[in-house]
């Protein structure tokens, strides 16, 4: 219920934000591939979904700057292959706030770089046997912090492809404990992302 009134709210306020003529905003929504620094399996072969508003203004003639509010899944997952039969899926969605410069290369073209503020909504881990029980769950960190880099792309008068790469800064969650039965879990723990979304400019 808190999640729908803050995004309610917050979409109030984006459609006020681009009434006025300095500011741009919009629609995003798109695909996240995503891995865990710090465990055994390696690969972006993690898919998710990302869906949410953002809102951007000039500050310069070539450069603007931009922030979004989101829904992220984000994790890991072991790609099952004869060799390997064990089966495990880290789960976690985030409300990622992400704010950034960009930097226009042309007239169709943008660099982005930025930081992006995440906060952990839920998250679980399976294994063959299902979810796992609560005596062998490790507790992920709240807060996540990541920095970004990408590129934009206006295909469209209205729609723009973004894609960005982002590594979290501090760990999603620290080194297991000694009695920790989780082998798959060797470090401390970072989310590793590339997303490829869509941008949907309302004001115009």
């Amino acid at each position: 219920m808190t999640n729908k009134l803050f995004f309610t709210l917050f979409f109030i306020l984006l459609i006020n934000v681009v009434s006025a003529q300095r500011f741009e905003g919009g629609l995003l929504a798109g695909y996240n591939a995503t891995q865990v620094e710090g465990d055994t399996y390696k690969g972006y072969h993690k898919p998710g979904l990302v869906a949410g508003f953002y809102v951007q203004t000039d500050v310069a003639p070539a450069i603007f700057g931009a922030m979004e509010i989101k829904y992220s899944q984000k994790g890991a997952r072991n790609k099952i292959i004869e060799n390997d039969p064990v089966k495990y899926v880290m789960r976690l969605g985030y409300i990622d706030i992400p704010t950034y410069m960009g930097f226009r290369t042309n007239d169709r073209g943008n660099i982005i770089a930025g930081i992006s503020t995440g906060i952990l909504l839920h998250a679980k881990e399976f294994d063959n046997y299902g979810e796992y029980p609560v005596e062998d769950q490790n507790a992920f960190n709240t807060l996540d912090l990541q920095v970004l880099i990408g590129f934009q792309f206006d295909f469209l008068n209205n729609v723009k492809a973004d894609l960005r790469f982002a590594l979290s800064v501090i760990p999603t969650r620290g080194q297991p404990g000694d009695t920790s039965p989780n082998l798959y879990w060797i470090n401390n723990q970072f989310n590793n992302v590339i997303t490829l979304a869509l941008y949907y400019r309302l004001d115009r």
